[in-house]
């Protein structure tokens, strides 16, 4: 055979596999001069080209989905990029996010590596809408997974269902997310056994009042901030900083505490029967978030996990915040449970605020310890509290406390 005619049937070839497979390459994989390979872009526009291109990525390879409705229940196993080239499945146009319906969960992911999803939409999950999970090795845990503009809503069912749910994952970030409606005993964001992780920038609504949270942290995991979220009635604990996990399913195994070295910062939160709750904590730090109206406690200090080798919560840190409360609405300020070390508790720099009778505001915070440098009963001034607007006004009296603004980028 000729040149010719060789590269006329190889191009033949080429077309034919790419009509038979409905995926249209956007870019061909190249090397350069050291052997890198540069990401290969793979368009997508329904649930079965989706589930092609999945199984054929590699590191560096962009799933980008086309506008439109993909089904749910889609399971995805080791998906495994590198530090410089991540599998990333993504929206080709964020403005028109593609949507991921339905499903036991939307989407799971097990084991991934070096994986990112942006500008999803998942809804109607009979369970969770997002579940990524270390596939059961605990010693090898799921990592380098990025979250970016996920909305994730109308999640479960009256049961423990969560809208993300993330089990055995290190080294990850979830930013800018929207979160709403999920499962009435769930969580919105749930961690269990989780390390190394930042949950920045995200929106949380309408948790159930009574059961569910925002965001928890449990099961032994460690080293992750939550920083410049807003909550909005979202749960009875907008954020469970601990909780109670069987002794099975700690990861790695259980070391006297549910959650350590948490951090939550530049917040804001709307409503829920208590913001925070330090539950079964061995260090945590709550800082410069701007909280307001909360309907019943303003943090709980408890030990739901009560194994005997569980040290008490404690070592908390409740410092520089800003609370606007209704004296009819709050029942104290801080719910104790037995078997805690609330003695251990600091805190410093607040800015408390009863709305409804300021002269009150003393009198109505009764703390674990002596607070240091703590401001009573004046006016914070936010800028429209009742419109959702927490931001300090530009006359407030508050110099050091309540959610900073993010730098810009």
């Amino acid at each position: 055979m000729n040149a010719a005619c060789q590269k006329l049937v190889t191009t033949v070839c080429i077309l034919w596999f790419s009509l038979s497979g409905n995926v249209v390459y956007a870019s061909q994989e190249k090397a350069n001069a050291e052997g890198t390979v540069n990401a290969n872009e793979i368009r997508v526009h329904n649930s079965d080209e989706l589930l092609r291109a999945v199984r054929s990525a590699r590191p560096g390879t962009m799933i980008m989905l086309e506008p439109g409705t993909y089904r749910g229940g889609l399971t995805f196993n080791n998906l495994h990029g590198t530090t410089k080239h991540p599998i990333v499945i993504a929206a080709s146009d964020p403005r028109n996010r593609p949507i991921i319906n339905g499903g036991n969960s939307c989407l799971h992911l097990t084991d991934p590596a070096y994986v990112e999803l942006r500008n999803l939409v998942l809804t109607g999950g009979r369970a969770n809408g997002l579940n990524i999970d270390d596939g059961g090795s605990y010693e090898t845990p799921a990592h380098n997974v990025v979250l970016h503009g996920l909305t994730v809503h109308d999640i479960g069912s009256d049961r423990n269902h969560d809208a993300i749910k993330l089990s055995g994952l290190d080294d990850f970030r979830v930013a800018n997310c929207t979160i709403e409606r999920w499962g009435k005993k769930g969580s919105g964001i749930d961690m269990v056994g989780c390390h190394r992780g930042i949950v920045t920038g995200n929106t949380f609504r309408e948790g159930d009042k009574a059961s569910a949270n925002a965001v928890q942290m449990k099961g032994g995991s460690r080293d992750i901030t939550v920083s410049f979220c807003r909550f909005e009635n979202a749960g009875g604990r907008a954020i469970n900083i601990g909780g109670s996990t069987g002794l099975t399913y700690f990861r790695p195994k259980p070391q006297g505490y549910e959650a350590k070295d948490i951090v939550v910062e530049d917040c804001m939160f709307i409503g829920s029967m208590t913001p925070v709750a330090f539950v079964g904590v061995n260090g945590a730090v709550v800082r410069y978030n701007t909280i307001y109206r909360p309907t019943r406690w303003v943090l709980r200090i408890l030990q739901e996990n009560q194994s005997p080798e569980f040290v008490p919560c404690r070592n908390g840190t409740f410092s520089n915040n800003v609370i606007v409360f209704h004296s009819n609405e709050l029942t104290q300020a801080v719910n104790i449970g037995a078997m805690t070390d609330s003695k251990s508790f600091h805190f410093s720099d607040n800015f408390w605020y009863c709305e409804d009778r300021p002269q009150n505001s003393r009198r109505s915070i009764r703390l674990p310890t002596q607070e240091t440098s703590g401001t009573y009963g004046v006016d914070p001034r936010l800028r429209a509290p009742r419109q959702g607007d927490l931001r300090l006004a530009d006359d407030t009296p508050v110099t050091k406390a309540g959610a900073r603004l993010r730098s810009p980028r």
